[in-house]
């Protein structure tokens, strides 16, 4: 898809790689762009139709949509991107869990139910979801993470399964340590292949949405990792142990 003459909806616009996909889709010329936030504030640098939200309220992300079809009559993008970090193992409190489950999987799903049987029965729209190189290969430093951010992609998958021959392009966006205000520390286990610009990030989105490809590998080592892991899973396991033991280590 060329985002030339679309109708964007982001999420977690206001900073990271919510903000650079405002700035990046307006250059490539969308139509419209609306941006949700849960700080409302920051949103005020952006140009575009500016919707405070929070993505674990389906009210919410219903009125983000509804604000976009009053403004521009539909909308062509959907980039669900609102993420957090938290260290969590399986001691972290059960407000935790139901947090990052709600703004990693049921913010995708609230999202998807607003937008997509509306995309085709128009014939055609694109839902993008960020989730993580630890959605693919999971994360030492935090069960809850790890834990959510596969299932953002198990369900970026379903919607492709279930749509992809209906007309809705998904694609899924899984990099590893990119600058953002979740950069700490040098990215931890995820800075192993380096960090990149949220720049760096929107180059490979527009270039894979203009692939219509599922995956979206700003770091391309990811995919070795992944065919590692698919060929011997316990070699793989192994070798994240060792990881795990560097990660208490420094702790």
């Amino acid at each position: 898809m060329n985002l030339k003459d679309k109708v964007a909806v982001i999420t977690g616009a206001a900073s990271g790689i919510g903000r650079a996909a405002a700035l990046r889709f307006k250059q490539e010329g969308a139509a419209g762009l609306v941006l949700g936030d849960l700080s409302f504030e920051k949103l005020k640098s952006l140009d575009g139709v500016r919707v405070q939200c929070d993505v674990s309220k389906e009210a919410d992300i219903q009125t983000l949509v509804r604000e976009a079809e009053k403004r521009f009559g539909r909308v062509d993008v959907f980039f669900s991107n609102a993420g957090i970090f938290q260290a969590g193992d399986i001691h972290a409190p059960d407000a935790d869990w139901e947090r990052n489950w709600k703004i990693h999987v049921m913010a995708h799903v609230y999202a998807a139910r607003a937008v997509v049987d509306k995309m085709v029965a128009r014939g055609g729209g694109y839902f993008l979801v960020t989730a993580s190189a630890a959605g693919l290969l999971n994360i030492v430093e935090s069960a809850t993470y790890g834990v959510t951010k596969h299932g953002a992609v198990a369900f970026a998958e379903w919607l492709a399964i279930a749509y992809g021959r209906r007309g809705l392009r998904v694609s899924c966006l899984c990099p590893q340590a990119v600058m953002t205000n979740m950069f700490t520390g040098g990215g931890g286990s995820a800075g192993v292949d380096g960090a990149l610009t949220v720049e760096q990030v929107m180059d490979e989105i527009v270039k894979t949405m203009a692939a219509e490809k599922f995956l979206i590998l700003p770091h391309p080592k990811v995919l070795d990792y992944m065919r590692i892991k698919t060929a011997d899973y316990d070699r793989w396991l192994g070798g994240m142990q060792k990881l795990f033991l560097k990660h208490v280590e420094k702790d």
